[in-house]
């Protein structure tokens, strides 16, 4: 089985993984995967508390998988080497918690997943370079282009998208055009190009700390679980439960 789910920003939203709130995690295994849409968080300052939580996650039944947002210690993040999973560049975190690096297509339960992290705080006058925010949030150049050329070989099909932030068009539909929180950027900019020639079925992002969706192919999830079926998704933990 695979679920997806929003921002879990360390120890602060992690949990909706508690067995109360996600019952079903008792007939999971290694072979099932849970995959956070960015804000990862549990790579940050390396506290003892922060080690706890880490170890915690790893203990639970499933294999993790996350993209990084905005709120991640990159420098912390990028110290972990560059391995292979499932024929795309990861970082190991522990055996089974694996952040998928920007550009990552891979599949699983048959379905083809592209994936790809970042996006732009909009808090960043109130952090400190280095310890509270990193300039590598944001995509580079090389990193925007290889998204570009890993899609160009796939023909530009795929069933899933995997992002933080989505594309500007959509920012500015879901949310007031003149909202300074959303602005848009070089990373939605993108998007919304990958948007217009992209092929693909269901695209799903965290970032805004709401559940909704957008002409049911756009999803932001936040403190839901979402399970995949063959036909599309359910809902299986929400906090409005």
């Amino acid at each position: 089985m695979i679920f997806i789910t929003g921002d879990i920003h360390g120890e602060y939203d992690i949990h909706k993984f508690s067995t109360k709130k996600f019952p079903m995690q008792k007939l999971l295994s290694r072979s099932d995967y849970m995959i956070i849409c960015g804000d990862f968080g549990l790579l940050w300052d390396g506290s003892n508390s922060e080690r706890w939580w880490l170890n915690w996650l790893e203990k639970k039944p499933w294999t993790t998988l996350f993209i990084d947002g905005n709120h991640e210690n990159f420098d912390m993040l990028e110290s972990y080497p560059l391995t292979e999973w499932n024929k795309t560049q990861v970082h190991q975190i522990t055996e089974h918690i694996i952040h998928l690096c920007r550009g990552s297509v891979f599949e699983l339960e048959g379905k083809r997943f592209f994936a790809f992290g970042g996006a732009e705080s909009h808090d960043k006058t109130f952090r400190k370079k280095g310890i509270s925010i990193w300039e590598q949030e944001m995509p580079n150049a090389r990193e925007m282009q290889y998204g570009r050329e890993v899609l160009k070989k796939m023909n530009w099909q795929t069933d899933i998208v995997i992002t933080h932030s989505l594309p500007q068009r959509l920012q500015e539909k879901i949310f007031k055009a003149d909202d300074d929180d959303y602005k848009s950027n070089a990373l939605t900019n993108y998007f919304d190009e990958i948007d217009t020639k992209l092929d693909f079925k269901f695209w799903f992002s965290g970032h805004y700390h709401i559940s909704t969706s957008y002409h049911h192919k756009y999803f932001l999830v936040y403190q839901d679980i979402l399970q995949l079926t063959d036909n599309g998704f359910t809902c299986v933990y929400s906090q409005m439960n």
